[in-house]
Formats: structure tokens, sequence, C-alpha cells
């Protein structure tokens, strides 16, 4: 599903990120000092005291309420806008949904309008932020000069998963606290104000292919314990969402020359091949993403996700080195973490002005999303990069975990022990 360029009218006034407060929320190995930088993402209070058998109800939602609440503080406190001024209101957790719903949490503590528009998401994956700005730009061919409210985390602490099967244990290693707020207008009077402008929202959902259905699903093992299965046929799923969006962006994002050299370099490999030439084969064309793009936004999934998509877009460690290095600090936050990738390049004084910003995601189903952004000013603002930032990149990350559970890798691992 796509928007054209010139029915864009939607701007992204500010977005705050969200770290959590005092060192008890940290991942801290034994015996590692902080002060070395290892290990310091955040995970859930119930987990960290070693209950993740259970999470009481009220925990999972402190756990959410404190990310909501803090990013949203911060972001009104920024920007001067009043709660009562927000006209749409969107709420994406993936693995969490309760009655009240989250957002009407934040309608009752924030005293929001009774005639606010509201939308509760679940099950989206790390790809619903941008499928939430994709809703509020729909809605603002309708509802003009409004104020829109993104808000982006995932439930982790009742997700945990304590059971001994190895697909079912990677999101164990890689998900994180984290969660982000994101202010966006159709309002012309606000644009100058705003830090991008929206120019292409691209989605792309494989859910009628099966394989790719199935490749990220919730289950219970053999045991009855709940959790994230990541099967075999992810990485083919990925890929073949990746490009199936790729080709639907590139002739709206690209400049003309480049399409058109691809399109003659394409014509030659063809007939070359099609002649049977015996001369050595020519490199298969591609087209060169950074001829339209000046910065690259890459979820930070895993490493392998981030390489294997640098890889394809030849990219270079620069245009990687933001995902690489927010998985690194804060980890992977689900749909929340390109907006720390974001907040990365902007720490680091990247983004300037009409530079060109296209950011990826992946989700569940299986659904690869794009947007295309242009920076409105020079941006700086160091948010939760702030007191780290100059410590980044680092020449080596190391995994305080990878020796103590590399056996999980191994065909004849042992089973664990709960």
């Amino acid at each position: 599903m796509a928007t054209r360029m010139r029915d864009q009218g939607c701007y992204v006034l500010s977005y705050e990120c969200y770290k959590p407060s005092g060192e008890d929320r940290k991942v801290c190995p034994k015996g590692h000092s902080r002060l070395r930088h290892w290990e310091e993402t955040y995970g859930p209070k119930s987990i960290l005291r070693g209950a993740e058998d259970y999470t009481p109800l009220a925990e999972a939602r402190s756990e959410l309420a404190d990310a909501f609440f803090d990013t949203l503080d911060h972001l009104f406190a920024k920007t001067g806008v009043s709660p009562s001024e927000i006209d749409i209101l969107v709420v994406n957790i993936s693995m969490f949904c309760s009655a009240p719903s989250p957002s009407a949490w934040l309608v009752s503590r924030y005293k929001m309008r009774e005639d606010i528009k509201v939308f509760n998401l679940s099950g989206m994956g790390c790809s619903a932020t941008l499928i939430s700005m994709s809703l509020v730009q729909n809605l603002f061919k309708i509802h003009k000069n409004s104020l829109a409210l993104v808000l982006s985390t995932e439930s982790i602490g009742p997700n945990w998963y304590v059971g001994n099967e190895k697909s079912m244990m990677l999101p164990n290693v890689l998900f994180r606290c984290g969660g982000a707020a994101v202010l966006l207008t159709n309002n012309p009077s606000l644009k100058h104000k705003a830090k991008f402008k929206v120019k292409l929202l691209l989605r792309t959902h494989l859910g009628s292919n099966p394989e790719a259905f199935q490749c990220v699903e919730q289950k219970e093992d053999q045991m009855g314990r709940r959790g994230i299965q990541l099967n075999k046929t992810l990485p083919k799923a990925a890929t073949l969402a990746f490009i199936d969006n790729l080709k639907l962006l590139a002739p709206k994002i690209l400049p003309i020359k480049e399409l058109l050299r691809y399109s003659i370099q394409t014509f030659i490999y063809s007939n070359t091949r099609s002649r049977g030439s015996t001369s050595k084969p020519k490199p298969k064309p591609s087209v060169n993403f950074k001829t339209g793009v000046d910065h690259f936004c890459l979820h930070a999934g895993g490493t392998a996700v981030i390489n294997g998509v640098g890889q394809s877009l030849g990219l270079s460690n620069y245009d990687i080195e933001p995902a690489l290095m927010t998985l690194h600090r804060f980890g992977n936050t689900s749909s929340s973490s390109v907006w720390y990738v974001l907040g990365y390049m902007e720490a680091k004084k990247r983004l300037k002005k009409c530079d060109k910003v296209l950011m990826f995601t992946f989700g569940s189903g299986f659904k690869c999303n794009s947007c295309f952004l242009e920076v409105v000013r020079d941006l700086g603002d160091g948010n939760v990069w702030e007191d780290c930032i100059d410590t980044y990149p680092r020449d080596t990350l190391v995994n305080p975990y990878a020796e103590k559970f590399k056996w999980v890798f191994e065909d004849n691992a042992p089973p664990v022990n709960n």
C-alpha cells in the first residue's frame, strides 16, 4: 500500500525515545563492570529479579506505562504541545492486550478530549511504528490541521520464554525494554517547527505466502510454555518482502538518471546471457539507492538483519553504524528501534536540511515497511544518546553472552534445566 508523494502533508514535529531511569533496570552480566561499557540494555523488573515464570498483570502494565508516560512527559515539555490539543492517538504493542486498552490509559492520565480519534494496534511485530504512521497519514487526508501521537513499545516481561526450544530462545537474547513517542501534524502553519517531512510510506505484506506467514509465530512448545518461534524460513521471507518493497520503492524515490542506468545495464545483461556469450559474465545490475538517499535508518533487529540489509543495498560501514550501535546500546526494542537509530544520527549531527532518510522495518506476518523522510532543518538533539554518544562508534562490539550461551547453536546442545 503506497501513498503518492504529491498527496503528502505529514510532518514529524518531534520524537522521544525511552531510557529507563536507575541502574536496577540494566541487564549487566555478573562480573562485568558497567564502567567498561558492557551490556547496558534494559530489562523488565520481573526478569531481572528472577521471576521470569510469572509476571503479574499490574507489573506488565507498569512496564508499558513507564515507557509511555516518560516519553510523553518529555515530548509535551519539549514541544509545548498540550495533551488536549491531540486529535489522533495510535498506540502499538505487539504482545499485549488489556481492557481498558493502553490507549485508554493515556486518554485517562492526560485528560485528552472526548472527541479524540483513538486506535490500539497489536500483533504487528517490529514493523508496527510505520504501520501506525501510515494510519495517521491516511487519517490526515480527512482531518485537516490535526496533531497526532504515535506510541510504540513492546511487552517483554509477560512474554519471556522459559523453555528449552532453541528457535524460541533467541527473542530472549535480542529483545529489550524501550519505546518511542512521535508527534505528527498536517497543519501547514506548524511545518516550520517540524524535524522531518514524510515523503512516502510503503507497506509490503506477504501474509498469503504460508512460509512467510509462519516464520515468526507466537506458540506453545511441547511443555505448554509460550514464546515466539523464529523459524528457519525467516531469512527467506524477509528477503522476499524486502525485494518486493524495493521494487515499488525505487521508482518513487530515485533520480531518473539512476533508473535509466539500471534499465540500460539490465537490457545489456539480459541480451548477453540470451546470446550465450562465452566471455566472462558481467555482474548482475543493481540499483544504487545512495543516489537518492543520504541516510539509512535500519531496524536494529539483530546483527545478521542489519548486515544483510546493508549488503543488499551496497551500504558502507558508516551507513549501517547507527543501527549496529543502537543494537549494542539498547538492544532490539521492537517497533521503536528505528527511532533510536534516527536519534543516533541526530546526536552525531549527521542530519542536515534537505537530507533524505530511508527507514526500513520488518515484522511478523510477514511484512516489510519503508518510510522516506526529508530533513526540514539541521538537527542535533542528543536525546537518549546524550550521555554516551561521544563513546560511539565502538571499534569492537563485545557480546558478554556469546561465550556463556554458545552451546545454543550446537546440534548436540544439552537441555536447559528449569
